[in-house]
């Protein structure tokens, strides 16, 4: 049973996403909130596997919630579930630790397998936001990937194969089309990808991939499904 704390301004938003849940045998809904500075309150109390997150709240917005929700170390995952599809919401919700952003006009069947994504440690991003975020920076992308590789001190902790399937994350690859590439199961790519996130210091596989894009190993690749995982 997945538990989700519901965080939204609007009480019919928060209603709706509740009957959803409640109608579905392996989610559960184990509280709402009404801004981001009640949703840090509760999250402590009720700690959710996951928190469905908009960003346009009064007060605390969704994106520094989610920033104080990451840093508190707690072991929510963060879905943020918006309105605005707006690439620099996207980029500072992932970068805030979020594990997912999703626009609120997908299907209720989208939304119910995002939930399940992010609570098993993949990430999900709105395909057409996929887009465009790479059509945003392709300029930047460019230029970025001519130039050395920034030097990390977390790269030094890597095996030669563990950097390997970082780099492969970085392209959004899934475990079993790394397994493929490298010729490996699938067990021992989850072993290396458990083992990569650990020495990076990645929550899941988007801060992988967002490491991986600043250090210039990769690029982000867009990945065709109605709902991207990562």
């Amino acid at each position: 049973m997945i538990s989700v704390l519901v965080v939204d301004a609007q009480p019919l938003q928060r209603l709706g996403v509740r009957m959803l849940l409640e109608s579905t045998p392996d989610t559960e809904i184990v509280g709402e909130a009404e801004n981001g500075a009640e949703a840090v309150r509760r999250i402590t109390e009720l700690r959710p596997d996951v928190v469905l997150m908009d960003i346009r709240m009064p007060g605390v917005d969704g994106i520094e919630a989610t920033r104080r929700i990451v840093a508190a170390g707690g072991r929510s995952r963060i879905l943020v579930l918006t309105t605005f599809d707006v690439e620099r919401y996207a980029f500072a919700a992932l970068r805030a630790g979020a594990s997912g952003f999703l626009l609120k006009d997908i299907r209720p069947e989208e939304l119910l397998a995002g939930i399940r994504a992010v609570a098993a440690g993949d990430a999900v991003i709105a395909p057409a936001l996929t887009r465009r975020l790479l059509d945003a920076f392709a300029d930047r992308l460019d230029d970025d990937l001519g130039r050395p590789v920034r030097q990390d001190p977390r790269l030094n902790f890597l095996t030669d194969r563990e950097r390997e399937v970082l780099v492969a994350i970085g392209h959004g690859l899934t475990n079993g089309e790394i397994a493929r590439r490298f010729t490996l199961s699938e067990s021992t790519v989850k072993t290396h990808v458990g083992r990569v996130l650990a020495k990076i210091g990645a929550r899941d596989r988007i801060q992988a991939v967002i490491l991986a894009y600043d250090l210039r190993l990769t690029r982000p690749v867009q990945r065709p499904s109605s709902v991207e995982r990562v």
